[in-house]
């Protein structure tokens, strides 16, 4: 499956949610469990909240689209936005409601840079075939 513009996204490139929704509904993931993601971004389309496309790039990654993992990959999504947009605001909110599972990146990190290229390293990370993904 081609998600590169859900990412881009997600990760805060210069791509319009209704990009990234086209993408998704155009090249879709054949996996079951996607099926009712695909459903919901039909039915309210830009209305839909992030979570669904991160729930998807889950699936057709292989990953088991658990409340946690989605949690996580939307954190890291929010993180590495926010660093791209220099949102100082929004990265501190989102460590706020996301410290559960974002404890591997520094909140502080006055390099947006580096905090950026952290988070996106971790987002791609979690979507690596591994024995963590089944968690």
């Amino acid at each position: 499956m081609g998600f590169e513009t859900v990412d881009r996204y997600l990760l805060g490139e210069p791509v319009s949610k209704a990009a990234a929704l086209d993408a998704a509904l155009s090249d879709r993931s054949p996996e079951p469990a996607a099926a009712p993601f695909y459903r919901a971004l039909e039915a309210v389309g830009l209305r839909a909240a992030d979570e669904a496309f991160v729930a998807l790039r889950l699936i057709a990654a292989g990953q088991a689209a658990t409340d946690e993992r989605v949690r996580r990959l939307r954190a890291l999504a929010a993180v590495a936005r926010a660093c791209a947009t220099s949102d100082r605001a929004g990265l501190k909110a989102t460590f706020r409601r996301d410290a559960a599972v974002l404890g591997d990146l520094d909140g502080g990190a006055a390099d947006l840079s580096a905090l950026g290229a952290a988070a996106r390293a971790a987002y791609a990370g979690e979507l690596e075939p591994s024995e963590a993904g089944s968690r």
